[in-house]
């Protein structure tokens, strides 16, 4: 059986604002506590692209309006904020449902740095989107104001894109195994982490935002979970997605998803980086498997009954 598993929350858990996460963690809590419930050991992470654009946004704002009173604030900071209130509206949530069915299970947010490489190349090259979807009109204006990157996004309209590099390292990994290891449910990774470079014993904060689904499956490793759940917007993978011969993959290996990968069967910026953090994650050890399903399939998709599970 399944015991130790890392969830990596998707956007459609969150929300796209405060209003709105409120809102879903409510049901995004009930499908955790249900895991919880069935004797899995869980640990979560989650994305921050809408949040972490709104609060981009709205600290620039502040600072035009007096600049000499309210310096700019890096994206790390940024990455930092989002991380907290998300995790603060997480975890309350999580323990209210957990309450409620009698289960006195500690629920905690450790704010996590995660170290990046300063020569990777993502910084070269912006590609993560965060913050909300916008019009061509929007992102036109966006562009000239700012100096921004955007992007068409998947046919949903253009969003800011910033640097995403990979992940090495998990600065605060003790503190979220010693929790896990005296019983506590643990929200981490929140955003990818705040990325962060080593210079000796200091760690300066990164203009970029880390891929959640890269970081996940690091720590997913590092915790040495047995299972790593990604839940996203569809209840399974499929390729030539969209098409008349549109299908399905329910068990799949590895060498297959790196066919379909190769082949070009999933989005850049959307499936592509879960299939990849998936073969990744299956591949670290033996017996190691992935899922990729919807929130709400979490626990029937553990036990084979749906979703896209990928192993060696």
């Amino acid at each position: 059986m399944v015991k130790r598993v890392v969830v990596a929350l998707g956007g459609n858990a969150l929300g796209d604002n405060l209003t709105e996460q409120m809102t879903a963690v409510q049901e995004t809590s009930k499908a955790i506590a249900d895991l919880i419930e069935a004797g899995y050991e869980v640990i979560l992470s989650h994305g921050n692209g809408p949040q972490v654009g709104m609060i981009q946004l709205a600290m620039e704002e502040l600072s035009l309006s007096d600049p000499s009173k309210y310096p700019t604030i890096p994206l790390s900071v940024c990455v930092a904020m989002s991380q907290s209130y998300i995790g603060y509206d997480l975890q309350n949530a999580l323990r209210e449902e957990l309450l409620s069915r009698n289960l006195e299970q500690p629920v905690g947010t450790v704010i996590t740095q995660v170290a990046v490489d300063p020569k990777d190349p993502a910084f070269a090259h912006p590609a993560k989107p965060i913050g909300r979807f916008m019009s061509k009109e929007e992102a036109d204006t966006l562009v000239k104001e700012k100096q921004v990157t955007v992007v068409e996004d998947s046919g949903r309209g253009y969003r800011q894109v910033v640097a995403s590099p990979k992940p090495k390292e998990i600065v605060e990994i003790k503190t979220i195994t010693s929790l896990i290891d005296s019983g506590q449910t643990v929200i981490a990774c929140g955003g990818g982490g705040i990325p962060v470079v080593k210079s000796g014993n200091h760690l300066s904060g990164a203009a970029a935002v880390i891929d959640k689904d890269f970081c996940s499956e690091l720590l997913a490793e590092m915790v040495d979970a047995d299972l790593l759940i990604i839940l996203t917007a569809v209840e399974k993978v499929c390729i030539d997605f969209g098409k008349p011969t549109q299908k399905e993959l329910s068990q799949v290996s590895t060498s297959e998803m790196k066919k379909h990968a190769a082949d070009g069967q999933f989005a850049p910026g959307s499936m592509l980086p879960k299939v990849e953090a998936a073969i990744q994650f299956a591949e670290s050890k033996p017996g190691r498997k992935t899922l990729i399903t919807l929130l709400e399939k979490a626990k029937d998709g553990i036990v084979g009954k749906t979703g896209t599970i990928i192993e060696q």
